[in-house]
């Protein structure tokens, strides 16, 4: 019964209604969240005594990267719903997210290079967490690629859902390669279970309230972006029914 009312939403109809209603109190909330968080983290938190204010980068780029890997993992999920229940709503969900995620990784390299240059005395180093969430963006400008080049809709979809699998595998090696390789220079996860590697207590709850707001922008330019392809897919519908008729 639960999991009917769940596909109930796969109806375009059906989300456009839940999702009108729910873009506001999300847009105001991801709002609130953000300029909380970042307040909080550039200028009422204190310096780090080995890498004074640069630290405070953080607050964008460990939710940028955490949100670029799960972006991904949204994406998958969504492409394996569309390939297994054909549900038009979760393929265009899946389309809408690549540029988000897009954006995120950007975010994230730029971000930590602008870290690194005064941490590890570079702006780029080839470590493999590093490298793989490189190669991550590039599986995000492939899919949105392979989107753009696929005029049959149905294809481009089952294809992108294929690029999908296959990019998971840099998708968890950006997130985890610190386990995996000792030697790189990346540090492990800000949060984490083991009080040794999670972030200073100084810098948790904002880092935290930073990552709900980036969570909750996310959900909001989802369903925004989503929106906007389900009304795309309507109008060429509606064009080539026009075009069917005048013939």
């Amino acid at each position: 019964m639960a999991m009917n009312s769940i596909w109930q939403y796969a109806n375009p109809k059906r989300f456009m209604t839940v999702s009108g209603y729910a873009l506001p109190p999300l847009a105001v909330a991801s709002a609130a969240f953000l300029i909380a968080g970042l307040y909080w983290g550039f200028f009422l938190t204190p310096e780090d005594f080995k890498q004074g204010t640069s630290v405070k980068i953080m607050f964008v780029h460990v939710p940028s990267v955490i949100m670029a890997t799960g972006t991904w993992f949204m994406m998958l999920i969504a492409s394996l719903i569309w390939y297994v229940r054909r549900h038009h709503v979760s393929a265009l969900a899946a389309k809408a997210a690549a540029p988000i995620g897009m954006t995120f990784t950007l975010m994230g390299l730029a971000t930590g290079a602008i870290w690194g240059q005064p941490t590890w005395g570079t702006w780029w180093e080839w470590d493999p967490q590093l490298t793989s969430f490189l190669i991550l963006f590039l599986f995000y400008l492939g899919y949105m690629a392979l989107w753009e080049a696929i005029e049959e809709p149905d294809t481009a979809a089952d294809l992108t859902a294929v690029l999908c699998v296959v990019g998971s595998i840099f998708a968890l090696l950006s997130r985890y390669a610190v386990l995996f390789w000792s030697q790189g220079i990346h540090q492990a996860a800000s949060f984490s279970l083991d009080k040794e590697e999670n972030v200073d207590n100084a810098y948790a709850l904002p880092l935290l309230i930073c990552f709900i707001g980036f969570m909750l922008l996310f959900i909001t330019l989802l369903l925004l972006r989503t929106r906007a392809e389900i009304r795309l897919r309507r109008v060429a519908a509606l064009e080539a029914r026009e075009r069917m008729s005048d013939a």
